[in-house]
């Protein structure tokens, strides 16, 4: 098991030979010491970058093409090592590890074709006196800050048209996962043969000063971030110190409306997936559940049953749906918001309370009668829980669902497809699931409006995130 930083195809203990103990959720346990990059660590990491900037920006878009489609076979035939390791350090159901790793490798596929497809223009002006060229050149060396819920995807979907794009990288993984960040720099530098320097992995204790030594970095020229909104908005404020150019993937409070006419077995199905996929814990979960009146009651009582029906155990148990939370303060969190909505009247379907095991379980819960401005609703809960919360018609629940100040996505279940596209445009948010529990696609542009972030990672747009645009006027 790689826990060393890798700087420059060196793995390296910490300056200070500092360590992080990575938890396992499911029992507390130690899974592994890793080193615990330092400023000097972090700052080293960006020469290194930028030493293999040039080089690797001059390489043909035909052989990164190629190394990005042997990272995707690598991660393939490892995929049983990989995903070992994010259900050890993150808690997910194993089969939720191995879907991960899956769409993580997937991102490799598509920017391998995309690679060889970033455009340029060659035009004469209006005026028919000079000629116009544009070009997308590499924006250099990328700093990305990465989550602890998706410890293989949420790398590879900005790695990838990184890479692709002719840019370095360091990655700041998180504290709670950075295993799995390791054992990739180590299958694609010593499988693929991804040249030293141009992926670099520094794990931190504390993020707050290596972050922005490397923003101070004068190589560094873009942040690539997904996490909280708060920390995203910090990352801006310090990102605006040199004007870097950033994507950023913030929070979320999806709204999921169940319209009368819905195939109630499908918004169920839909439901368990769009809430209860890896663990509970993603920006895309589910986070508002509005049922039209006169279904409130049944779908609630269907939702309830399903919810009670996931197995609860630890991610490599046979049979195992939902994992623990991440940490014990996780389950606090959860909880805080379980019993707030309860004081405020809700009712609890099923659930609504901490499993009494080791670990940082909680048990699948759906809260009925809650006010819309409860607490539940109006935080993103990371957690096991559904609260539902009844609307009468479509104008009262298009204002439910924009009532936020986040906007990544949002589900709408109906049978009326006209009615289905218009509250879906009416949606304030850069992704809808309609008739769909899961949106995530490589292929298609993954990002949200209003401070859900800015910029797009994914589709044929996801790759120039991570290029500049220059013209160039000339006559001939």
């Amino acid at each position: 098991m790689q826990t060393q930083l890798v700087i420059k195809g060196d793995r390296r203990d910490a300056s200070d030979e500092g360590t992080i103990d990575v938890i396992n959720p499911a029992d507390g346990s130690v899974v592994a010491t890793v080193a615990a990059g330092t400023v000097d660590d972090m700052v080293a990491a960006c020469d290194a970058a930028a030493a293999a900037q040039v080089g690797w920006a001059a390489t043909a878009p035909r052989d990164r093409s190629e190394l990005l489609r042997s990272c995707y076979r690598v991660m393939t035939d490892n995929a049983d090592m990989l995903a070992d390791l994010i259900v050890a350090e993150n808690g997910k159901a194993r089969s939720d590890a191995l879907g991960e790793v899956s769409y993580a490798a997937e991102f490799f596929r598509w920017n391998a074709e995309e690679t060889v497809r970033i455009r340029g223009v060659v035009a004469t002006n209006p005026a028919g006196t000079a000629r116009m060229i544009v070009h997308h050149p590499p924006v250099g060396v990328v700093l990305m800050i990465t989550p602890w819920n998706f410890p293989a995807a949420m790398i590879t979907r900005k790695l990838a048209p990184a890479l692709g794009a002719g840019n370095t990288v360091v990655i700041k993984p998180p504290k709670e996962s950075p295993l799995t960040a390791l054992a990739l720099a180590d299958l694609f530098e010593n499988k693929v043969g991804v040249p030293p320097g141009v992926i670099n992995v520094v794990a931190t204790a504390s993020a707050s000063k290596p972050v922005q030594a490397a923003m101070n970095h004068q190589a560094v020229r873009m942040v690539s971030f997904t996490g909280s909104t708060e920390v995203g908005r910090v990352l801006l404020e310090q990102a605006a110190g040199r004007v870097l150019k950033t994507v950023m993937e913030l929070g979320g409070n999806a709204p999921f409306v169940v319209f009368a006419d819905a195939d109630l077995d499908a918004a169920v199905e839909g439901a368990i997936a769009a809430k209860m996929r890896h663990s509970a814990e993603t920006c895309t979960a589910a986070n508002r559940f509005y049922v039209e009146e006169p279904v409130l009651e049944e779908f609630g009582a269907k939702l309830g049953r399903a919810m009670a029906d996931l197995k609860v155990a630890p991610g490599n148990e046979d049979g195992a749906q939902v994992g623990p939370l991440i940490n014990a303060g996780a389950v606090e969190s959860v909880d805080r918001l379980v019993r707030s909505a309860v004081d405020g009247g809700a009712e609890v379907v099923t659930g609504g309370r901490a499993v009494d095991r080791p670990g940082f379980f909680y048990a699948p819960t759906v809260l009925s009668g809650v006010a819309p401005d409860a607490e539940v609703c109006r935080n993103e809960i990371f957690g096991p829980v559904a609260p539902l919360v009844p609307f009468r018609d479509e104008d009262e629940v298009i204002a439910l669902a924009n009532d936020t100040e986040m906007g990544l996505i949002g589900y709408v279940y109906t049978t009326d497809l006209a009615k289905g596209l218009r509250v879906s445009e009416q949606i304030k948010a850069g992704m809808i699931g309609l008739n769909r529990g899961v949106v995530s696609d490589p292929a298609a542009p993954f990002g949200g409006m209003k401070q859900s972030g800015l910029g797009r990672e994914g589709s044929t747009e996801g790759i120039y995130e991570f290029c500049e645009t220059q013209y160039i006027a000339t006559n001939w």
